[in-house]
């Protein structure tokens, strides 16, 4: 999976969301990932006073979205799915016919959520930023009993996050506690090679934020990677995937011709 988080950045705006649908398709990506939220559930704080309310409001997706998101994504290429914040959204997505969800960080605490999120989707995609030792011990003892396909993403929810902050060793950690998961990691970084070197400690799955202007509403929009930056950035990932298959000790058929044709060209072999 190769996930281009899109997430808010297209702020409620279905045509700025299918450009950069597009775009995502054609740098690489095989997933969209949006972000699904209700307003209503929103607790009282300072975005009440600051203007976040309002932008909040401006990117809640209704039905109707939701449903174009998914068709745009489909006539692209990319399987649509979303990250979700409350059961009713869980419920919600379900409903729609989603098979895929993500937990995001701000949420790896809550029991609840992941358990339903168990109960509900086919695919359940974590993600373990921002959380203590204790809470994805919790988590993973949690996910022994879930029965469909679980991704477990290395991430440090810093936006953006400095690259000495990455702890990439987390990740063999993370294979432990999760023994049956597909590895994978969730990348806020600037850098494009970061991921590839992710590789030998086991990931597969790559999710990057995603736009097409940096210029465009919303923090996201401002650390995301440009369409050209993401085909970099998945060159680099593949190449490394590629790399790192292990293809036992001895010589491969691809030497075949050294040892036939060059071994004692120069000397004669000692006995």
């Amino acid at each position: 999976m190769i996930i281009a988080e899109i997430g808010w950045n297209f702020l409620g705006d279905i045509n700025l969301a299918e450009k950069m649908i597009i775009e995502a398709s054609k740098s690489g990506a095989t997933h969209a990932k949006f972000q699904y939220w209700s307003v209503a559930n929103l607790k009282p704080g300072q975005w009440d006073n600051d203007g976040r309310r309002d932008i909040y409001k401006s990117a809640e997706l209704n039905d109707k979205m939701i449903n174009a998101l998914n068709k745009i994504s489909h006539n692209n290429n990319l399987t649509p799915f979303y990250s979700v914040f409350s059961i009713d959204g869980l419920i919600k997505l379900n409903s729609l016919g989603l098979k895929i969800i993500k937990i995001p960080s701000h949420e790896i605490y809550n029991l609840k959520l992941i358990e339903k999120a168990f109960e509900l989707f086919d695919v359940v995609i974590l993600s373990t930023g921002a959380c203590y030792e204790n809470e994805i011990i919790e988590v993973a003892n949690l996910s022994k009993n879930y029965k469909g396909s679980l991704e477990v993403m290395h991430c440090v929810s810093s936006y953006p996050c400095n690259i000495d902050n990455m702890n990439l060793p987390r990740i063999e950690y993370l294979a432990k506690l999760f023994p049956t998961a597909t590895l994978g990691i969730s990348d806020h970084s600037s850098s494009l090679i970061l991921p590839a070197i992710s590789v030998p400690f086991g990931v597969t799955t790559l999710e990057k934020h995603f736009t097409i202007d940096h210029n465009l509403p919303g923090r996201d929009n401002k650390f995301a990677v440009l369409p050209d930056e993401f085909k970099q950035m998945v060159t680099y990932f593949n190449d490394a995937i590629s790399a790192c298959q292990f293809k036992g000790v001895s010589a491969q058929d691809c030497e075949s011709d050294i040892i036939k044709n060059y071994r004692g060209r120069w000397s004669k072999v000692s006995k």
